[in-house]
């Protein structure tokens, strides 16, 4: 395997391996694009941009909008969007329950569509935020946290006690996918746990968002390292191929605009989702602190184009029949374009030739997808943010196998194929 893909398949790991939630993603673009010469904007304040500047504001803590301005006059708006979250078990408040006076649970529901027996048997780990109380100046602030070690499991039931397990088993997930904590003697020890690692003092901690997470990292498979094995890639490689991208873009005539939404796995509609205001909100202040009145800002959006970043699905090596007969992407097979009649992917005649146009500039293999037409698919980023605002779109992704596992599989080469195409396009 070429050397460039796999260094960048590398960068890739360490990303997801610091990107446990979507706080820590969006953390980890921040400190990156800061390095970079980004400079912090925050929404409830005035901003001050300027052409050739570069600028990055987050909302929630959970996602972002980072951009450059051309350095002289802009005729619209190059955007990527991606998103920060992935399928995972979500803690409830007050989650320790002892059972059997000697084991100590947790507590949890599920975030996004699962595949749970995913999630069996395997050592997982808890992060997420914190709100605690500054007794100093009174205010509110969320600190991160990550206990960053083997810490839990959710252990299946023996084959003896259950001899139909392999004809196939619907999980419970108020009964069967509650994690194994400790004993019941450490009651109280997670909230201890998590007041050590923010920092604080118990008492101080007045709300919380955590969450379970794999602990396995990043691997090389197959004779030539062709595949990589890693949790998260749904939708963490799209978020790090669109950030490489933009680190490096130096925009002459549009501005380039990465876009980081949460909650695209429970439906975007939150005020940090596709659905929500943030694209919209950032673009029209941009406007406002440039002077550019309503009509320009609509000549604006007529000229842009927006990239809506998301995995795809691969042909099954050992179920190609739930494949489209004709529309087959295969790991390592390059850029994904989505296309789908009832319009749950954006991708049309227009924008599939545009995204083609710069994967044949950018030297770039470009494959298609279409659902089975007996087969439901997902919806994604693009159709939900054109609701907000109308712009050609094109939906795309990487292709991947067992989406929604803890686990996932993709080609090494992949990410390097986003990046490169990304490039082309800023």
């Amino acid at each position: 395997m070429n050397k460039k893909y796999m260094d960048t398949a590398k960068e890739l790991f360490s990303f997801i391996e610091k990107s446990p939630t979507s706080f820590h993603s969006v953390s980890e673009c921040v400190r990156q694009l800061t390095v970079a010469g980004f400079e912090r904007l925050e929404e409830s304040k005035d901003w001050e941009i300027k052409p050739g500047g570069k600028y990055v504001v987050t909302r929630n803590d959970s996602a972002l909008m980072a951009f450059i301005l051309p350095e002289k006059e802009i005729k619209g708006v190059h955007a990527v969007a991606a998103h920060s979250d992935s399928p995972c078990f979500k803690l409830k408040d007050h989650p320790e329950m002892s059972a059997e006076n000697c084991y100590l649970r947790l507590n949890v529901e599920k975030y996004g569509g699962m595949i749970l027996s995913t999630w069996l048997d395997r050592p997982l780990s808890i992060a997420g935020r914190v709100v605690v109380k500054n007794d100093s100046t009174g205010n509110l602030e969320t600190k991160l946290v990550n206990f960053d070690r083997d810490l839990c499991i959710i252990p299946n039931l023996a084959i003896h006690m259950n001899r139909e397990i392999n004809k196939g088993v619907e999980y419970n997930t108020q009964v069967d996918m509650l994690p194994l904590f400790s004993e019941t003697k450490c009651q109280g020890g997670l909230q201890a746990g998590i007041a050590e690692r923010a920092g604080v003092s118990e008492e101080n901690i007045l709300g919380s968002e955590l969450y379970l997470y794999t602990r396995q990292k990043g691997a090389f498979l197959g004779l030539e390292n062709e595949y990589i094995a890693s949790p998260r890639l749904d939708d963490l490689q799209c978020v790090f191929g669109a950030l490489k991208a933009i680190l490096s873009a130096k925009p002459k005539q549009y501005i380039d605009l990465l876009a980081v939404f949460d909650n695209e796995e429970v439906g975007s509609g939150t005020k940090q989702g596709a659905a929500s205001t943030f694209l919209k909100d950032t673009l029209r202040r941009i406007a406002a602190c440039l002077g550019i009145t309503e009509s320009e800002f609509l000549k604006w959006m007529a000229k842009s184009f927006f990239i809506s970043a998301d995995n795809a699905h691969a042909v099954h090596p050992n179920h190609p029949e739930k494949t489209d007969p004709t529309n087959r992407p295969v790991l390592n097979g390059g850029i994904v374009v989505k296309y789908h009649g009832e319009q749950r992917y954006t991708s049309d005649a227009f924008s599939g030739a545009y995204l083609k146009d710069i994967c044949k500039r950018a030297g770039v293999p470009l494959q298609t997808y279409h659902n089975r037409s007996d087969i439901a698919g997902g919806s994604t980023l693009g159709n939900i943010s054109t609701t907000q605002l109308s712009v050609n779109t094109v939906d795309i992704g990487l292709p991947q196998l067992a989406m929604h596992s803890a686990c996932e599989t993709a080609g090494t080469k992949d990410t390097w194929y986003l990046i490169r195409m990304l490039k082309e396009f800023y």
